[in-house]
């Protein structure tokens, strides 16, 4: 595993403001190399004062493509919908030029929306310039949970996208699978609070076999770009 640095700051809000920061240029490097930027972004709570530091910062939005690192089957007007905290809080401002890949359809079910998000996620380009990933109490990332049915063939599979069902946690899910999420130019973990950094310092020590790793251990190994870890108290 290459390494690893942390960023610790003070408050989140001065977090929030150098993630943008360092965001909104590694996207506009993208932009200038190679005419257009690829961003994942992940849900919950989190992100949502990051997302709102960055939707103001000058760069060339309408050649930036932002998808989710994982979404939950719900319907994009929905409480538990990510795509709806991004509409909300980072698609507004400058950054409502940007081009949004939505991981949710009509389907009844992820499984069988899959295809059809997987469609669409050609346009996405890749490797991925930017990846945020969260981190779940479980040491999960994306929607790559421990003991999910799914987890190994999202952790294997060719395809960008692999559907998942939760052990636990509410809400079938679409994911981008391992080898995407691994194959990102720069990965970011965007986590606060002392449980959180202390869980991810357990699963970067962890000595198992890799089936038997955290999700987000197991992403971190696979990482050949810049990897950092976003954190405040």
């Amino acid at each position: 595993m290459s390494s690893l640095s942390w960023q610790e700051f003070v408050s989140k809000g001065e977090l929030d403001q150098q993630l943008a920061d360092f965001i909104a240029q590694t996207l506009s490097e993208a932009i200038a190399a190679r005419g257009q930027a690829g961003i994942a972004v992940s849900g919950g709570r989190t992100p949502a004062g990051m997302f709102k530091a960055l939707r103001v910062k000058e760069l060339d939005w309408s050649k930036v493509i932002i998808t989710l690192a994982d979404e939950r089957w719900v319907a994009p007007d929905h409480a538990d919908s990510n795509e709806r905290l991004t509409r909300e809080n980072l698609l507004q401002d400058k950054a409502a030029s940007a081009t949004f890949i939505s991981q949710v359809s009509s389907a009844q079910t992820a499984h069988e929306g899959q295809a059809t998000i997987e469609a669409r996620l050609a346009a996405l380009p890749a490797p991925l310039d930017v990846l945020i990933l969260g981190m779940g109490d479980d040491g999960h990332t994306a929607s790559l949970f421990p003991k999910a049915a799914e987890l190994e063939f999202a952790c294997a599979s060719t395809a960008r996208c692999a559907a998942v069902t939760p052990p636990a946690a509410p809400h079938q899910r679409i994911t981008l699978t391992l080898p995407t999420l691994a194959a990102a130019r720069s990965v970011i973990v965007h986590i606060t609070g002392e449980s959180k950094k202390a869980l991810l310092q357990e699963a970067l020590l962890e000595q198992k076999t890799e089936t038997e790793l955290f999700p987000i251990r197991r992403v971190l190994n696979q990482c050949n770009g810049l990897k950092q870890v976003f954190w405040a108290a």
